[in-house]
């Protein structure tokens, strides 16, 4: 079902904030309405081992076929952010590598992978530059999509329309600046490399790929043809995340030894594949089900349930934690440890086809950087909240839903969803702590525009994949080790190795095999 969500406004004062700092690369949304509806139409995932050339291949059913502004940020959802959020004052982020030079004022070539549901985002971004092409499964989203461009963009010829993002992508390529994607989390990094294999920029809807091999080897692929990149996750763009690092590295709490972080859904099930149903009119399942095992049509799958079964989502712990651990992850410079501990520490139901629910997982993380061992307990669902955060709650007079606590030797802090707001706690403590410096550079707009900025800008998009969401992602993806290794067994992991040391079994979740017609 489709779910409207009116932007917050806050129109006076990004106005005013405009008008004092023209340069600072504030983006004002209204009265934006943005409609997010379930799963998207396309697929995305490949081997990925960063080296192969675009394959050209076109397979039916897995066989071969033919060449063809406050200080700690305002209160926003994803989903309110997702239309050009608010965001504070912009500091430019200097590439460290030569960059195609872009005329700020050139528009972009721009490919959008599956239009619908999250989709909408990237049709609405891309429609501000100059589309070329758009690409979905889905001939009733499709056709939405280009009455939106024809309504939208009179100016500008009909985008051309596909129904294999791979033929797309071949046929399109010399008009192309830039892929954007919003697949299911399946097709991720399938679509992404080729992309980034022809040398162009892409964008990837969280999570970042569905294997932690993916993530490595995107972040690979993406240096080695120095290309720009940007993951979905819109609470990074914001300003919240970056005073939170503000904060916390100038000690407000002292330094951090746990956290509590809690996800908010509880995707997955038990039992079998249910019985197989006619495609639906309009749908193109094979190329739906892409490199991932081919199955006949059946409910729960297109659009949206998808994120609950194993071979096509990545459960709970993948589509929330590159929201909701994302503060934590680089306020404590996780990125920088070699090596992890994790144990599940609650679990139930799950199956063969499903994903495990009621998830409790441990990261044990060792000290690392100026910064002491850490323990990040993440929950799926508030329903599992632990007692230090009920006793919070109380003592502090808030309420936890998604969020992260953080405690510290001095005290503690408080992240809420998607970075959308960053306190101390008691709130009063944060009113009486004297403001730190803004030293991290800002955004520029959300996701998608802060990547079209960095294009012809020669910046670095904020969560770009080598530096930011291809670690955070790994860090994610992580917890299916955990909860697949069951209550109470501890999974040693080597970072830099990307392989569990003490349970060898657990490494077939690093890395997928995939259809023919799908391998890169």
């Amino acid at each position: 079902m489709l779910r409207s969500h009116l932007l917050l406004p806050r129109a006076l004062e990004c106005r005013k904030a405009i008008e004092q700092r023209p340069a600072s690369g504030i983006i004002v949304q209204e009265s934006a309405l943005y409609v997010e509806g379930a799963g998207v139409g396309m697929g995305e995932y490949c081997m990925l081992d960063g080296s192969a050339a675009p394959s050209r291949q076109y397979g039916a059913a897995g066989k071969p076929g033919l060449k063809g502004a406050s200080p700690v940020g305002t209160r926003l959802s994803r989903r309110d952010f997702v239309r050009g959020a608010t965001l504070a004052t912009g500091a430019a982020m200097v590439a460290p590598r030569a960059l195609a030079q872009q005329s700020p004022n050139e528009t972009l070539g721009v490919a959008v992978i599956a239009v619908g549901g999250m989709g909408g985002y990237a049709v609405d971004a891309g429609l501000t530059e100059r589309v070329v092409a758009f690409a979905d499964i889905d001939d009733g989203r499709m056709a939405e999509a280009l009455k939106k461009a024809a309504e939208r963009r009179p100016d500008l010829p009909a985008p051309r329309a596909y129904a294999d993002y791979r033929k797309m992508l071949d046929e399109c390529r010399k008009d192309i600046d830039v892929v954007l994607i919003s697949t299911p989390d399946h097709h991720h990094a399938t679509a992404a490399m080729r992309a980034i294999n022809m040398g162009k920029h892409v964008f990837v809807q969280k999570p970042l790929a569905y294997t932690i091999g993916e993530c490595r080897a995107l972040a690979r692929a993406a240096k080695r043809h120095k290309v720009l990149s940007q993951m979905g996750n819109q609470g990074h763009c914001g300003e919240a995340i970056r005073r939170a690092c503000e904060y916390l590295w100038d000690g407000c709490i002292g330094n951090v030894t746990e956290t509590h972080s809690i996800l908010g859904r509880n995707f997955g099930g038990s039992g079998g594949r249910p019985e197989t149903k006619p495609t639906p009119a309009g749908v193109h399942w094979d190329e739906w089900i892409g490199g991932s095992p081919y199955r006949d049509y059946h409910d729960g799958l297109h659009p949206f349930s998808w994120r609950s079964w194993r071979d096509f989502g990545t459960g709970t712990i993948g589509d929330m934690a590159c929201h909701n651990l994302d503060v934590l992850f680089w306020a404590l410079k996780v990125g920088e440890a070699k090596t992890l501990t994790l144990e599940c520490l609650n679990t139930s139901g799950g199956s063969a086809e499903m994903f495990q629910q009621d998830n409790v997982v441990r990261y044990d993380v060792p000290a690392r950087a100026d910064m002491p061992p850490l323990k990040v307990y993440v929950y799926d669902h508030q329903g599992l909240k632990p007692p230090v955060m009920l006793e919070t709650e109380k003592e502090c007079e808030v309420k936890f839903s998604e969020c992260t606590l953080f405690l510290g030797e001095k005290g503690k802090f408080w992240t809420t969803g998607t970075a959308g707001q960053a306190r101390i706690l008691p709130l009063e403590k944060h009113a009486e702590y004297p403001a730190p410096a803004q030293t991290l550079p800002r955004a520029h707009g959300g996701p998608i525009e802060d990547l079209f900025w960095a294009i012809k800008n020669n910046g670095v998009p904020c969560s770009n994949i080598p530096d930011a969401s291809g670690p955070l992602t790994e860090f994610a993806l992580l917890g299916h080790l955990a909860q697949k290794a069951g209550v109470g067994q501890k999974v040693e992991w080597d970072v830099e190795r990307m392989r569990c040391t003490n349970l060898p079994e657990l490494n077939e979740l690093v890395r997928r095999k995939y259809r023919s017609g799908w391998r890169i």
